[in-house]
């Protein structure tokens, strides 16, 4: 049955790729097209149609499987209410009407279709919920999920809901400040834990700025495990600055488990010692340790753009009838 019929599409918008997928019924995701590019150089109205572009295509893709998106979310970065994107400093947005833009684009590229209704998030708090509906985090209920990409974003877990905030700002803990006397950030702060453990940050200490994007990750994983010491120390900073921050929001909100996305999924080997005894040597409660397995990376199944697409599937599947195709008669 969920082979077929209704489905959610999920698009993510980030610093320097775009990734789209469809996921059915079941939670699988069926389709999937990512794009790297740099955003950065883009206007708002140009990068969201871009990402309508890819949009449209998957949405093709997902018709020749018999499948019939009924929505679509955007997982976008930075401070998101309302279908705005309020402010995203890596991409220099602010107030952009996010959610109208896309709309009218994927609208204008599928003449004869009818338009898609659009939902928002912030793409941390999406990758949290796919990291909660698929990551196999068996009875963890409660967990903080830090996402590492140009930026460092965050999202909190409590008791299997998502905190959003009485703004719906929660989790920009890649704003924390570790030094104030640190480089400058482009929110206008010093010091903020991005400058340090973003991929920009990590990649320059590493010397392999010059690549940049999934290029520079790479590199820097395939020298940090050919032992290269700069690529080595580079992160291992970054997981003590992670672990500094992390255990004050431990000692804060008392979660189950901290769970590492994005780029430092790959990267845990290096990073997750140090930022583990960080946390064992500051965290009050004395309940970490490490090796506890409370600090794991994400699943492969935890990225935003599913974490979208699945937000269309549950309003379906928590009002069936609404979605239902009409009949014939």
């Amino acid at each position: 049955m969920a082979r077929t019929g209704p489905a959610g599409l999920g698009v993510e918008i980030n610093i320097d790729y775009v990734s789209v997928c469809v996921v059915d019924l079941a939670g699988t995701g069926r389709v999937r097209q990512t794009e790297h590019l740099d955003n950065r150089g883009a206007s708002a109205g140009e990068a969201l149609a871009r990402a309508a572009r890819i949009a449209a295509r998957t949405l093709e893709s997902a018709y020749e499987q018999e499948l019939r998106p009924v929505g679509a979310a955007l997982a976008l970065p930075g401070l998101v209410s309302g279908g705005s994107v309020r402010q995203a400093p890596n991409l220099g947005w602010n107030e952009v009407p996010a959610q109208e833009l896309f709309a009218d684009a994927l609208t204008a590229l599928r003449p004869g279709h009818p338009a898609l209704p659009v939902a928002s998030e912030n793409e941390a708090n999406l990758a949290a919920l796919a990291e909660l509906w698929f990551g196999g985090l068996d009875d963890v209920r409660s967990f903080l999920y830090l996402t590492g990409e140009i930026g460092v974003g965050g999202a909190l877990v409590l008791n299997g809901e998502l905190l959003r905030g009485a703004h719906g700002f929660a989790g920009e803990i890649g704003h924390v400040v570790v030094d104030p006397a640190g480089p400058e950030c482009r929110c206008g702060s010093r010091g903020c834990l991005e400058q340090y453990a973003g991929q920009a940050a990590l990649l320059r200490a590493a010397g392999v700025e010059d690549l940049g994007g999934a290029s520079g990750v790479l590199e820097l994983e395939r020298r940090a495990e050919a032992g290269d010491p700069r690529a080595v120390a580079a992160v291992a900073e970054a997981g003590q600055m992670l672990g500094r921050v992390l255990s004050g929001a431990v000692n804060l909100i008392d979660p189950d488990a901290v769970v590492l996305g994005g780029i430092y999924r790959g990267l845990m080997p290096w990073l997750a010692p140090p930022a583990d005894e960080e946390l064992t040597g500051r965290v009050v409660s004395g309940l970490w340790a490490p090796g506890s397995g409370r600090l794991r990376a994400s699943s492969v199944a935890g990225d935003a753009a599913r974490g979208a697409a699945a937000l269309v599937v549950q309003d379906v599947l928590d009002d069936p009838v609404a979605y239902a195709e009409p009949s014939g008669g």
